[in-house]
């Protein structure tokens, strides 16, 4: 439920007398980076990492001991001590490596001279020259260049001076997490606060580079440093159409470890001033997301339908919300909720649901509960929609599920023998004036499906059979509601499917490019057959068009829902073929080009299926035709 969020005050590109300027980079070598080479995991982002080298004394006997290496030592004319060559000093977890090191006559500060390094848990500093108390964590270090190693922090800075409360405090410093030698960005500022502890930086004057380029200002700007969750303002975000502005400024609340809230004030020239907001939340068994948003006398904005007055919502109150919670009562028991709704059908058009987005089509109603075990799976819910259409005709309305109630189970035997049950009972209702849609359009009611199958698999190495015989029942009644019609009221239908789907597996090894491999060919023989049925008089209540997909080839269900189950007796083909690497081990990564289907349906009758066009779904005539290829992929 993390957010990596920015406090941004957005000023514009200005340029002033205080602009920053921190010191050259220096090179990837220099700052514990090493490449990944070989050794790359599969999901790594970067093109290495950062590594801790070991400390190069022991640590003392106590936390404030100092202990220390170098070529040589002398004592100075004041007391002071000067270690010079090689110079090494550990205090407890810090250490400092430099040319030339002078201890004060009191023994609580040190100055060193550079090229130096300094490193304190997880943190390397690199720099000019240095003053450290020996007596606290206070230290200052000139012409500095530090990397975070567990953040993948890095930056430079004219000066960097660590506090004795453990922050850090940096001027004229630059900040970023690019690897080394990388341009991408950088944040720069005037003065730099870093607070390890909790995670955050701040910055004054601050400006973001991209490649060098200034493109945004901020007098002050608040950062995080890690992971962790901040309350603050997130990136604010601008559009520009003609002549309309589109401003919106989110603020994100930090509440707690599992729930946190997002308001976003945003101002459109042409509308108003819109209120958005969203709460989340996360339990053991629970997890749920409220958002909405909410205008209050729209201005009436612009739209390009003819279709539609240009003044169609001005003056009116424009809002949509939308809540979804799903959980678990046990891990087999588990629930569904979810309900949205908004002022209009042009809201997502008008506004989208967040920035730039408005391609919402509808907000779902949903509750539900469903079981799943070994044997029976077992679901109740009911479930509308609100399509985001305006002007919403009532043919165009969706059908609500009140309610639908869905048992499946499935067995099987040792000797391949498996039974399979499929039913669902559901009332299918929408708000519509009957008189204003067609009569085939116009009616509500009750369906029940029955579907009953057997069927037996063989898979041995070479292949698999596997014969399968389904009976398809459906059952209606219909309700006209004040619509006179001689249509049948109580309908049913009765087909039985029948298939049999059958492959063959060949492999052979082979010696190419210096390795051994393993070419396969695998053909695939499916035959369905469905015998045809009339259904002019049956309603479209849920019906669509399966998506074309490689798994489609082996399924006599080419639609949605019980009403359009009418499928074309088809005859698939496929030959997969491919190489695989093999091993001592065995079989290894597929060649690059993988398994390469092709395949061929031939269609030995074309059964028909009409679906309305208000579905938009295309509509297909019924008839024979000759023996041939029909799809190919």
């Amino acid at each position: 439920m993390g957010k990596r969020l920015l406090w941004t005050a957005l000023a514009g590109l200005v340029t002033n007398g205080a602009y920053a300027a921190p010191p050259t980079p220096l090179p990837a070598d220099q700052l514990d980076w090493q490449a990944w080479g070989e050794d790359a995991p599969a999901n790594a982002l970067c093109r290495g990492r950062y590594v801790i080298p070991e400390y190069q004394l022991a640590p003392g006997k106590t936390p404030q001991e100092v202990l220390s290496s170098s070529n040589s030592a002398e004592y100075g004319t004041e007391g002071e001590t000067l270690l010079r060559g090689d110079v090494v000093l550990r205090r407890d977890t810090s250490q400092l490596e430099a040319s030339q090191v002078r201890v004060n006559a009191a023994r609580d500060t040190i100055f060193a001279e550079g090229p130096l390094t300094m490193r304190d848990q997880g943190l390397l500093v690199r720099g000019d020259s240095a003053q450290m108390a020996l007596d606290s964590d206070a230290a200052q270090i000139d012409g500095a260049h530090y990397v975070v190693h567990r953040q993948r922090l890095r930056g430079d800075a004219q000066r960097l001076a660590r506090l004795e409360d453990g922050r850090y405090r940096l001027s004229e410093a630059s900040f970023t997490t690019c690897e080394p030698d990388s341009k991408l960005w950088r944040l720069i500022g005037n003065d730099v606060l870093l607070d390890r502890e909790k995670g955050v930086g701040t910055a004054t004057n601050a400006r973001l580079e991209v490649g060098h380029v200034p493109v945004f200002y901020w007098p002050w700007v608040r950062f995080p440093l890690d992971d962790r969750r901040q309350s603050g303002f997130l990136w604010p975000t601008l559009g520009f159409s003609g002549d309309s502005f589109d401003y919106a400024q989110p603020y994100y609340f930090n509440l707690g470890p599992n729930y946190d809230a997002t308001l976003t004030p945003r101002w459109l020239t042409n509308h108003g001033l819109l209120l958005g907001g969203e709460f989340r939340y996360l339990f053991s068994e629970d997890v749920g997301q409220i958002e909405g948003a909410y205008l209050s006398d729209d201005d009436g904005g612009d739209d390009n339908n003819p279709n539609v007055p240009r003044d169609a919502f001005e003056g009116e109150d424009r809002w949509y919300i939308d809540y979804a919670h799903r959980g678990r009562f046990t891990p087999r028991l588990r629930y569904d909720l979810r309900y949205g709704a908004a002022s209009d059908g042009r809201y997502f058009e008008d506004f989208g649901r967040n920035f730039a987005e408005n391609d919402t089509e509808y907000l779902s109603r949903l509750a539900q509960l469903n079981y799943t075990g070994n044997t029976w799976f077992l679901e109740a819910k009911t479930q509308g929609y609100q399509r985001m259409e305006f002007p919403l005709n009532d043919n165009d309305k969706p059908f609500y599920r009140l309610p639908s109630l869905t048992a499946n189970a499935a067995w099987s035997q040792d000797n391949g023998l498996y039974q399979q049950w499929r039913s669902n009972a559901t009332y299918f209702w929408r708000d519509i004036n009957e008189t204003e849609v067609p009569i085939e359009e116009a009616a509500t009611g009750s369906r029940v499906h029955l579907a009953p199958a057997v069927g037996w698999r063989e898979d041995v190495s070479w292949g698999f059979f596997e014969p399968r015989f389904e009976l398809l029942n459906t059952s209606y009644s219909l309700d006209y509601d004040r619509l006179n019609t001689d249509r049948d009221t109580d309908l049913n239908r009765t087909v039985p499917v029948s298939s049999v789907d059958s492959g063959l597996i060949f492999e052979r090894d082979l010696s190419a490019f210096d390795s051994n491999w393993r070419q396969t060919l695998e053909p695939r023989l499916y035959y369905a057959y469905v015998p045809e049925r009339d259904q002019s008089d049956f309603p479209d209540f849920d019906t669509d068009e399966q998506a074309l997909s490689y798994s489609q080839l082996w399924s006599p269900y080419r639609f949605t829902g019980a009403t359009g189950s009418a499928i074309p007796t088809s005859f698939p083909m496929v030959w997969p073929r491919g190489f695989s690497k093999t091993t001592a081990a065995g079989s290894g990564c597929l060649w690059p080009w993988g398994k390469a289907p092709t395949s061929k349906t031939v269609m030995l009758t074309w059964t028909a299926t009409r679906i309305p066009c208000r579905t938009g779904i295309r509509t297909s005539s019924g008839g024979t035709t000759p023996l041939g290829t029909v799809h190919r992929s």
